[in-house]
């Protein structure tokens, strides 16, 4: 066992066991400087014998080399890489320009990661060992972490570590193993092993350090060093390190220090260094008093503090040189670029240009958050106004791609304040920000900040764009956050300037889109809509969305509103497509739309499995926006299924995030998602209370789309109350806005709502009505909870007879589809007729979770296990294990048998 660190060692062996038994796991590991982080990961590598190791560590002077880490930890596997996927070997080998292709999103390569470690450790467990993580690429952060967050059912264990306080939000989510100091025993231990040490001297290092290891050893080496306090705040225990390093340092020569510094510059490359020192005149120089290790043709330092020391200590004259040296002697170009960046003392036009190349080539890999660091670096070296503002611009949208929101926000925030300046202000008010940067800053607020800014901001935007098929394209953006925000009156204002655009524009794209956007105001602001969506989805299906992957909400969008039998058949192939290209940057939203579309359908279980999945990737994303879409979605559809505990979670979730973000769409379907698990229970009273709100607000906001109105369930409340007065009101207004819409399924639930307060001799023609609408949509529940309402009716009517073969049908729908309280309202109607009910056990596909079933759709589609993995983000392991249930649970034993059983 290491010295004072049993407990932390154990916990590393215990995953190294489970690894060896078939289970995966992570662990971050985190700690102060000195606090024996490095240490306890070489103690696991001399337990992980018989196991597949992969490593690398993080150097601070590569954190803008893009994939670097990356392909330093995954070099021994890329042998494997064709072996995954091909949409995804494609992303990771251009992402570590292995290969030419294209990297996608963001999480490509995390997902191609995750394929590849897997499949390294089909013949041997896998150990990945990442050190000094604080000092990685971005890039390759996020996807190793992408790929460790979903590591357990394959023999492959992740152990990162790096600095506490810098890399907690890389490392979030991922079991953490905190390093501290060692206790009072094994910290005398320590010292005492180097050098003699009193007890009183004992006792004033641990005070001031801690039990820090790194920082026992160094500064029990000078008898003064513990007492060295400047005045006022003492320094923190890093700076005391580098003290005690800069000091070891003073006393070498001053041609080692020169030679220190440029190995510091150059990441420890021993030729560059000799050719460097050479031209700053250091001559050959002799390390052998230095604290580093010369290594393969590496300059190792013995702590990255000594590294430190040897860089911050030097004058930033000498820097700057020795950066400029090196420039001179790196072949890489990126490399290249970031050393003169370094060595520039004022802006330099040539320099800047040199990092926009970098910077392109970096996003032209998926390496969006270092292309981030290019572009801004260019923007501060730029000499012209113009390009500082086009180069901080287009460093904010990659960080924004990269998921750095607040780097974004603040690139967006100096934007903001530079244009400031400008004399003379514009019409909207405010600084002179152009459309780009508008239309920028307003699509991340649609995503995940203010909706109200992000509407005011692209109206802005389009009214600056000169090109009338990018001013369609923006005021349809705006049209979304009218959308989220039920702004009737701003929809009214957005429409009518997108009618007008479209008039001065050709462009089929920009015409397809413009069209849906238009659509959706008149459906949501009452005055139509529903023929411009019919016409749009027209245009809309011969857009390819890989070559215009705008598209694609639009794609999506149009035929959710139309809410017929006709439109909604695309979404899944569009969808499927888009895994195949394993990007899931995209996919929360996309996965929304499919989730509405399933949930509206006969597909529930796949829709909570869509709904979940969406909700996961928004949080990971940062799609705060999407995820309160993405959990009113759900709450809605566990009120239908009867889970109330789960419906009242996610709407609560939901409404905070709504409320704080005027999300006035996503809050209508929380509360009457609430009205009806209220209503499905049995508490009449609260059902109407809260749908009767629900209506009031709608109506006193504008929002006249009668597929928002909860009126048909609201009528039943009412009914049950014994309010029927206010029950034939709630029929008379909500009839008139749905036969102003005429859309087949706001005129199904209009007829319904008829039929609930008709006479007893008259029930039967609007209930038939409201069959013949449902004929047109695809919304079984719907039709399901009509014919329960009709087969009451009739019931009481004493027509039993009449009721059952309706009832009848209400009861298989509602077993069909999981809604189980459904299912046992109607069948106690249907006993109430005089017919027995047979209850159903919840067997077979009914018992499948929604991960099993999505599992077993994407294989009976024909996917391959590594197929159906990639587009999930799971690893094969863990497919195989969820067919494994499947099969169990489905009394099946082949691919064939499951293609039959499951609907894909």
């Amino acid at each position: 066992m290491l010295l004072g660190r049993q407990v932390e060692q154990q916990a590393l062996g215990r995953l190294l066991a489970g690894a060896r038994l078939g289970r995966g796991g992570a662990l971050a590991v985190t700690g102060e400087p000195g606090a024996g982080k490095t240490t306890l990961l070489g103690a696991a590598l001399e337990d992980a014998g018989g196991m597949r190791v992969l490593r690398a560590t993080g150097v601070e002077a590569e954190r803008e080399v893009p994939f670097g880490a990356l392909y330093s930890c995954l070099r021994p596997a890329v042998g494997d890489l064709d072996t995954i996927p091909a949409p995804q070997a494609e992303a990771l080998g251009a992402a570590m320009a292995l290969r030419t292709g294209t990297v996608g999103d963001r999480f490509a390569v995390g997902a191609a990661t995750l394929s590849l470690l897997c499949r390294h450790a089909e013949d041997a467990p896998a150990l990945i060992v990442l050190d000094d993580v604080q000092w990685m690429d971005r890039p390759s952060i996020d996807a190793l972490t992408f790929a460790a967050r979903r590591l357990d059912d394959d023999p492959v264990v992740m152990l990162l570590a790096g600095r506490s306080g810098e890399i907690g939000g890389d490392l979030a989510g991922l079991p953490a193993l905190e390093v501290g100091g060692l206790d009072r025993e094994a910290a005398g231990a320590l010292v005492r092993r180097g050098t003699p040490c009193t007890d009183a001297r004992l006792a004033r290092l641990y005070e001031i350090t801690a039990g820090n290891p790194l920082a026992l050893q160094e500064l029990s080496r000078e008898p003064a060093a513990a007492d060295r306090n400047p005045p006022g705040v003492p320094p923190t225990l890093t700076t005391r390190l580098q003290g005690a390093f800069a000091r070891r340092l003073a006393v070498l020569d001053p041609a080692a220090r020169t030679a220190l510094l440029v190995a510091a510059v150059a990441s420890g490359d021993e030729a560059v260094t000799a050719a460097a020192c050479e031209r700053l005149g250091a001559g050959d120089v002799d390390l052998a008093g230095a604290p580093v290790t010369v290594t393969a043709g590496t300059i190792v330092f013995d702590h990255p503090l000594v590294r430190a020391a040897a860089y911050s200590g030097a004058p930033p004259g000498e820097r700057r040189r020795a950066h400029a040296v090196v420039a001179d002697l790196v072949p890489d170009p990126d490399r290249r670029a970031w050393h003169l960046a370094l060595a520039a003392e004022r802006p330099d036009a040539d320099v800047a240009a040199l990092l926009v190349a970098s910077a392109r080539r970096s996003e032209a890999r998926g390496a969006h958050a270092v292309a981030s660091d290019a572009w801004e670096r260019s923007a501060r070296l730029s000499v012209t106004v113009g390009d500082r503002r086009d180069r901080l611009r287009s460093a904010c949208a990659a960080a924004w791609t990269a998921g750095l929101h607040p780097r974004a926000l603040g690139l967006l925030d100096e934007l903001a304040r530079d244009a400031d300046g400008v004399p003379g202000g514009d019409a909207d008010g405010g600084a002179v920000l152009d459309a780009a940067t508008l239309r920028l800053r307003g699509t991340i607020a649609v995503s995940s900040g203010s909706l109200v800014a992000a509407r005011e901001d692209l109206e802005a935007a389009a009214r600056r764009c000169d090109d009338a098929s990018q001013r369609v394209l923006v005021l349809a953006e705006a049209m979304q956050a009218c959308l989220y925000l039920g702004d009737t009156r701003a929809a009214r204002r957005v429409a009518s300037a997108l009618t007008a655009a479209l008039r001065r524009t050709e462009d089929p794209l920009a015409h397809a889109v413009g069209l849906t956007a238009a659509g959706i105001a008149g459906v949501i602001t009452g005055t139509g809509g529903l023929a411009e969506l019919d016409r749009a989805t027209e245009l809309l299906a011969v857009v390819d969305p890989h070559e215009h992957p705008e598209a694609m909400p639009w794609q999506l969008l149009a035929p959710l509103f139309l809410r017929d039998a006709t439109h909604g058949a695309r979404l899944r192939a569009l969808v499927a497509g888009e895994r195949s290209r394993a990007g899931v940057g995209a996919l929360p939203q996309l996965l929304f739309f499919v989730a509405r579309d399933q949930a509206t359908s006969a597909h529930w279980p796949r829709a909570v499995a869509s709904y979940e999945e969406s909700i996961a990737l928004s949080r990971e994303t940062g799609r705060t926006n999407q995820l309160a879409l993405s959990l009113a979605g759900l709450a809605e559809l566990d009120a239908r299924r009867g889970r109330a505990d789960d419906c009242r979670a996610h709407a609560e979730e939901s409404l905070r995030l709504c409320t704080a973000r005027g999300i006035r769409f996503a809050e209508a379907w929380c509360r009457q998602a609430l009205g009806d698990l209220d209503l499905g229970a049995g508490r009449a009273e609260q059902a109407a209370a809260g749908l009767g709100r629900l209506v009031e607000d709608l109506a006193a906001g504008g929002l006249d789309d009668p597929d928002l109105w909860p009126a048909p369930e609201l009528v039943d409340a009412l009914l049950r109350c014994g309010e029927r007065s206010r029950a034939v009101e709630v029929v008379a207004r909500f009839a008139a806005v749905a036969e102003a819409k005429g859309g087949p399924w706001s005129l199904a639930r209009s007829e319904r709502a008829r039929g609930l307060v008709a006479a007893s001799d008259d029930i039967d023609l609007p209930f038939r009505r409201a069959l013949e609408h449902h004929a047109a949509t695809v919304d079984v529940f719907e039709t399901a909870r009509t014919r329960l309402a009709y087969g009451t009716r009739l019931r009481r009517a004493a027509r039993r007879v009449d009721a059952r073969p309706h009832l009848r049908a209400a009861v298989q729908t509602f077993q069909d589809l999981g809604a189980e309280g459904w299912a046992g309202v109607a069948s106690s109607e249907l006993e109430a007729t005089g017919e027995k009910v047979a209850r159903r056990d919840v067997t077979g596909r009914d018992a499948l979770t929604p991960q099993e079933l999505q599992v077993a759709a994407l294989l009976a589609e024909g996917r391959t296990t590594r197929e159906t993995a990639a587009a999930l983000f799971l690893s094969p392991k863990t497919v195989e294990y969820h067919l494994r249930k499947v099969y169990t649970k489905l009394d099946i034993h082949s691919r064939a048998e499951l293609a039959e059983v499951v609907d894909p």
